[in-house]
């Protein structure tokens, strides 16, 4: 018996899955069966093993764009002489040493800093230069005072001398401060501090913006002087020079065009302020308004102006001259 033949049974949709796309073909370097695989994992090992790559990564861990550094023999020798403070010295790796750098590990070991050798690679992205001589000091921030607490240790400086026998002596511990208006080298503000040391200031005064910094090239201007002679910053030097002079502080700016002469004006027996502005453009306009006189230098018509460290030391000397001078009151 002939069976006719019936319809042939499909799929019917049980292969679906299988229909399906597997979507775009792998780039060939992702491909881990394929040679541009192979040849990118070489290439990247050969990047990570890049002595100049391996040195970056060592000194991002010890060092940040804000570091203070000294850089060279020289340098380094002075600041760790005058004790800059700092934290670390580098040291190159093979160095060849002499005097200089015998006695830079010598004081290094002494202040207790930490001392790290670095190959060549490290030394120059650390010091982002090649001229470093082998040697880089690391110093630490400076401690910036408040003025609320420069003002409170200048008063009690004061009232512990008004018991004094001679009205001299009296009137020479009178608060006296200096404020720098846009001096933004830190080498005059090195030698602005040494100046106040000497002539027995009690703190100098400096606005956060536009001004410089105590740095370690100030610090080693000033010979050591910042250590003990305290340095407030204030947002806003106008507003602090106005809340002085509501404590009973005067302000005398140093600039020229002024109605008297600095030691003269009048002031320098009172708890006073000289204020100083920079070489190029001397007092801004909001702190001369401030100021409860304008005083000068007298000096030959030939100079035009003073540097700015040049003229503190005068003033504080003109200051200090005047008060050893002041005549008992009745």
């Amino acid at each position: 018996m002939t069976m006719k033949k019936g319809p042939t049974k499909g799929s019917g949709g049980k292969h679906r899955n299988a229909l399906r796309g597997k979507g775009p073909t792998p780039k060939a370097q992702d491909r881990t069966y394929h040679k541009a695989y192979k040849e990118n994992k070489t290439a990247e090992r050969r990047r990570i093993s890049d002595p100049r790559i391996a040195a970056r990564r060592r000194v991002a861990r010890f060092t940040s764009d804000s570091d203070d550094l000294v850089i060279g023999r020289n340098a380094v020798l002075e600041a760790l002489r005058v004790g800059v403070p700092s934290t670390q010295l580098y040291i190159a790796s093979r160095i060849e040493h002499d005097d200089r750098t015998r006695e830079i590990v010598k004081l290094a070991g002494m202040h207790g800093l930490n001392l790290l050798e670095a190959d060549r690679l490290e030394m120059d992205r650390i010091a982002r230069s090649s001229n470093h001589q082998g040697v880089i000091l690391k110093a630490q921030p400076y401690q910036y005072s408040s003025l609320q607490k420069l003002v409170e240790h200048a008063d009690k400086k004061n009232e512990a001398m008004q018991i004094a026998d001679s009205e001299q002596a009296r009137v020479s511990a009178r608060p006296l401060f200096i404020a720098l208006d846009g001096v933004t080298d830190p080498q005059n503000l090195g030698a602005v501090i040494r100046s106040a040391a000497a002539f027995g200031a009690n703190g100098v005064i400096l606005p956060e913006r536009r001004s410089a910094s105590v740095t370690a090239a100030a610090w080693k201007v000033s010979a050591g002087a910042a250590a003990h002679m305290p340095v407030a910053r204030v947002v806003n030097l106008t507003k602090a020079l106005e809340s002085l002079q509501e404590r009973g502080y005067y302000v005398v700016g140093l600039d020229g065009g002024g109605t008297s002469f600095v030691g003269e004006t009048g002031f320098e027996s009172d708890p006073l302020v000289v204020v100083l502005g920079s070489e190029g453009k001397g007092l801004s306009r909001l702190v001369r308004n401030t100021c409860d006189s304008i005083a000068g230098i007298p000096m030959s018509t030939l100079v035009e102006s003073l540097n700015a460290s040049v003229a503190a030391g005068i003033s504080l000397y003109a200051v200090a001259r005047a008060r050893r001078t002041a005549k008992p009151q009745d």
